[in-house]
């Protein structure tokens, strides 16, 4: 968010100079003139290289706000102005009902905000990390139609609908997740505390030992005096995860491996699909043009190759073309999706279309949810017997083999 010095003139002639905020200097125009301004002169001011700290705080105590708290705030700030409330009442209320302390900070500055005379949209803006781009752009759209309280509880339903999906994906992988992870503890401890002693007859005995036994061996060895080999190697390889994935390329190539995973591949598509299918819903209804909600989408799905898709269908419906021919000759987009795109868009109720392409594919993801649930659990117990088995045969066939040459 910038700053404006101004100077402006009402009808009647009347002069007045200040300060106004605002992402750019068209919107800067904007605010004034809804306060029946018009601007005679304006000017970016510089940005304060140093910020007034109102105090010691930790950065990982109550820095970030979850997306929950965004869902609860979204719901309580629909139903209220539903109810008839000023914006500002409405944002002074939540503000009392808040613990969070950085939501509990923004909404107070917007609230602020907004009592002086700056859209409710351009307030959001300023909290890009509180507040996506899809949020902003769906109240903007709502105060453009005059249908903020429709739009409010629109986005609401939408947030708590992205919210539920994500829980459930993340509730679904605790299970093998804790497991795994309790299994390469467990195994770690072995290799560096038991091993060693389980081992130590064989090697002292100086008779050939099998192959497995002396890779058992060798692990143990490496972790109990080279284990900073292991955390350095660690640590390479998350920098250099992290490097990729923030580079084009690298986000490029990990998106397209993710809808080629076995079984996984296919969840990811519909988690795409979704998103896709519910913000465009949700935008359409709000009265967002279909291109800028194209563009708003493209930012939100997150995966590069269905970003591009929707960049390209952009450019399509610019030139007059169907919102569905490019969808139709994308492998990555099920027929199902391309179809219904086409019914809605020649019927004139995309929404809708939208709306039922959605709810079909998140039912879809909740029944294969359940169903990895289930199948994981076998899974793993079949990992873990590999690696028990194998390891026990590692130290008993040769222990068992000692004993007969006696």
């Amino acid at each position: 968010m910038s700053q404006f010095s101004y100077k402006a003139k009402r009808k009647n002639g009347q002069i007045f100079e200040g300060v106004v905020e605002a992402p750019d200097e068209d919107l800067a125009v904007e605010v004034l003139a809804d306060k029946d301004l018009e601007v005679v002169f304006l000017r970016q001011l510089e940005k304060e290289i140093v910020k007034k700290s109102s105090g010691f705080k930790l950065p990982f105590l109550g820095g970030k706000v979850k997306k929950k708290e965004v869902v609860v705030f979204s719901r309580q700030l629909s139903v209220m102005i539903s109810a008839n409330l000023s914006v500002v009442n409405a944002l002074r209320i939540i503000v009392a009902q808040t613990e969070q302390p950085a939501l509990k900070d923004a909404v107070t500055d917007i609230a602020d905000e907004v009592e002086s005379g700056i859209k409710l949209s351009v307030a959001f803006e300023k909290y890009p990390k509180i507040f996506s781009h899809f949020f902003v752009s769906m109240v903007r759209s709502g105060e453009t139609s005059g249908k903020l309280d429709e739009v409010l509880e629109y986005l609401a339903d939408q947030e708590e609908k992205d919210y539920d999906l994500v829980s459930k994906i993340k509730g679904a992988m605790i299970y093998p997740v804790f497991i795994i992870g309790g299994l390469a503890v467990v195994g770690v401890a072995m290799m560096i505390f038991v091993i060693p002693q389980l081992t130590g007859m064989l090697t002292a005995s100086g008779s050939a030992l099998p192959f497995t036994t002396r890779l058992l061996i060798g692990t143990s060895d490496a972790l109990r005096f080279k284990w900073y080999l292991f955390v350095i190697g660690g640590a390479a390889l998350f920098i250099g995860v992290k490097y990729l994935l923030n580079s084009p390329r690298g986000k490029h190539f990990f998106d397209t491996i993710k809808l080629k995973f076995p079984v996984f591949g296919r969840l990811f598509q519909m988690i795409y699909l979704v998103r896709f299918t519910q913000s465009l819903s949700t935008l359409t209804k709000g009265g967002v043009p279909l291109t800028a909600g194209l563009t708003i989408v493209a930012e939100v799905v997150g995966n590069d190759l269905y970003k591009n898709l929707i960049e390209e269908t952009i450019r399509e419906v610019e030139d007059g073309n169907s919102v569905a021919k490019v969808f139709l000759e994308s492998p990555v987009v099920p027929k199902l999706v391309s179809q219904m795109l086409s019914v809605g868009e020649k019927t004139g109720r995309l929404d809708q279309v939208l709306d039922k392409v959605s709810g079909f594919y998140g039912r879809e993801i909740e029944n294969m949810v359940a169903n990895m649930t289930h199948l994981i659990e076998p899974f793993i117990m079949v990992i873990i017997g590999v690696a028990v088995g194998g390891m026990v045969a590692s130290i008993i066939l040769p222990m068992y083999n000692l004993a007969n040459q006696f």
